[in-house]
């Protein structure tokens, strides 16, 4: 298995780096968890193939191209903690990650306060959040949850969430429904200008 995963990334990156300009070449050295798309101006990989791509093509997702970040990548973006009360037990929990605009604007994002951000799940499910709201709620994408990181099948490998205690908007509404728009096992977001 190790062998043909790493056939699989080292064929990969030789694509990627064959169909960009030299400058945006740089693949991502492990498994990419983050791809960004849409208004972007920093891409490392080319655009969308049906075969190697197959859950966003089946999401109906379609770029030219895309800016990829591996655990690596997220990790290296300065990052902050949040403490939000979750529902899934009814406690609060240490969540640690860089802000979601960070992610966004590394991948060369031009942002105006009511450009959009799709975050999308790798079930299919998509939720919106616009700059200002992001900025306003200090929205981040975790990459740990109490320290450790989160698996795939938990609620991660990533979750774009804020502290919604911190959010009077979001604390006023009952905690089983404070996180519908805060899709866990995040792996796409479309950046619309």
């Amino acid at each position: 298995m190790k062998k043909r995963q790493f056939l699989g990334t080292a064929a990969l990156a030789g694509l990627s780096a064959a169909a960009l300009p030299s400058r945006a070449a740089a693949t991502a050295a492990g498994p990419t968890l983050l791809t960004i798309t849409g208004a972007i101006s920093k891409p490392n990989r080319g655009k969308l193939d049906p075969t190697r791509d197959v859950m966003m093509a089946k999401q109906k997702i379609s770029f030219d191209k895309a800016h990829a970040f591996d655990y690596a990548a997220l990790t290296a973006l300065p990052a902050i903690s949040i403490k939000p009360t979750l529902e899934y037990d009814a406690k609060p929990h240490t969540l640690h990650g860089p802000l979601l605009l960070d992610v966004v604007q590394a991948a060369g994002a031009q942002l105006k306060d009511d450009s959009k951000l799709i975050l999308r799940a790798v079930d299919g499910y998509a939720a919106a959040v616009t700059v200002a709201q992001a900025r306003a709620q200090r929205w981040i994408v975790a990459t740990q949850m109490d320290g450790a990181p989160m698996a795939l099948g938990g609620l991660g490998p990533l979750w774009a969430l804020c502290d919604a205690d911190k959010v009077p908007e979001l604390a006023a509404i009952p905690l089983a429904g404070r996180f519908g728009g805060a899709p866990w096992a995040l792996y796409h977001i479309e950046v619309q200008a």
